[in-house]
């Protein structure tokens, strides 16, 4: 800790997305750094996809990171949103001024903030489960799972919507409530039909909601949210199968007009990612305590309706180490907080209300297919461009209580 207590170093907990980001801004702020994860191995293989919108590539591009996204990431110029006979209901175009949102693998966009991180000298830790912190006054330790522990000035809670670090903040945090959605996807190499032309179509079924594109060169990608009323875990999920859930999905589209027959039909059922559970994270009352801050979904966890996860999560990691570089550790994370939870509080809102739609029942759906393309006629483009359009400015001094 410098005599200002400004920090100079930083344990990270997680080392899924927001734990390297994190780390490489706290670098970029002169703060040393180190990641520590749970697991004892690299996530190289693991999860669905997602889009990266400009707000989150913005937030990159203030730490040097932004061509990232653009290397591994697929245009998403539009948003088409239809019903489950076709019918189309809207389409959303952000203003031109902004990117385009980029669709990324997590599996590719894990692996290339990993080497990213080591490209940076970031070092990264495995199969250091955190049980426990202490702090003595003048620094944080962290204390894992194998025995082993670490100390710095302060330490960033990075670890996901079931974070340790979130429960050690405050035992009463709450946790995750299950949305009424079971997730599913899947990665088609040769889909063998028409590209969408950079459109994401999310199609709202009589049963379940479909979402899809298909690139330039054949390959695609679909996911779906099938409603089911009582929750299941993720393992649970997985273990009912792949075959039986691809004949479920089959079932559940079965009388709807849109691709979802064609492609889940034509997908491999050793494709099929079984994602498990929708979750929303209640309002995390207190994401600070001591030397400990929380950040990402630890912190404030979007549903993935928002498509903006990864981009606030990303904006929180860069928006906190730029506070540590100017402030003392107690008044950075106070200002990080007062910056960060009104924009991610009103993004989660947004993506609740997108939940909702997509568990309609037989009357709300017609309801809501009358009613949307009507209110998306009404929306200015511009009205909804501040998810958006964000900038972290890095040379700008944080100012307290700013």
């Amino acid at each position: 800790m410098t005599r200002n207590g400004k920090a100079r170093t930083a344990l990270v907990i997680g080392g899924g997305i927001a734990g390297p980001v994190a780390a490489m801004a706290l670098r970029r702020a002169g703060i040393e750094a180190a990641v520590y994860e749970a697991y004892d191995s690299t996530a190289d293989g693991v999860g669905g996809g997602m889009t990266i919108a400009p707000n989150g590539q913005d937030a990159l591009d203030a730490i040097g990171a932004g061509h990232i996204v653009r290397t591994i990431g697929t245009p998403v110029t539009a948003m088409g949103l239809r019903s489950w006979t076709g019918k189309h209901l809207a389409r959303f175009t952000p203003p031109s001024r902004l990117p385009v949102q980029r669709f990324v693998w997590r599996a590719d966009l894990y692996r290339a903030l990993y080497d990213e991180t080591a490209r940076r000298s970031v070092p990264l830790h495995h199969g250091k489960r955190l049980t426990r912190t202490t702090d003595d006054g003048s620094a944080v330790t962290a204390h894992f799972a194998d025995g082993t522990q670490a100390s710095a000035d302060i330490l960033i809670g990075a670890d996901g919507i079931r974070s340790t670090t979130r429960s050690l903040i405050d035992p009463a945090a709450p946790e995750p409530h299950y949305a009424g959605l079971v997730c599913f996807g899947a990665r088609m190499h040769h889909s063998g039909m028409a590209s969408t032309e950079g459109v994401m179509y999310m199609c709202f079924g009589k049963r379940a909601f479909f979402g899809y594109q298909i690139f330039d060169d054949s390959s695609a990608v679909w996911f779906v949210n099938l409603p089911r009323s009582s929750p299941m875990t993720v393992a649970e999920a997985q273990a009912i199968g792949a075959e039986e859930w691809m004949r479920t999905l089959l079932t559940a589209f079965a009388d709807d007009r849109t691709p979802a027959l064609e492609m889940i039909g034509r997908t491999d059922v050793d494709q099929l990612l079984i994602t498990g559970p929708m979750e929303n994270m209640p309002r995390v009352p207190t994401w600070t305590r001591g030397r400990t801050a929380l950040i990402g979904d630890a912190a404030h966890a979007a549903s993935s309706s928002s498509g903006q996860g990864a981009s606030i999560a990303t904006e929180s990691a860069v928006e906190l180490a730029r506070c540590l570089r100017d402030l003392p550790y107690d008044q950075a994370f106070a200002t990080y907080e007062r910056l960060r939870r009104p924009r991610v509080e009103r993004i989660i809102k947004l993506g609740a209300r997108t939940n909702s739609n997509k568990t309609a029942g037989p009357v709300g759906r017609v309801l809501r297919d009358l009613a949307m393309p009507v209110a998306m006629k009404l929306i200015n483009a511009e009205k909804t461009a501040w998810q958006f359009d964000h900038h972290i400015d890095w040379d700008a001094r944080a100012i307290p209580g700013a």
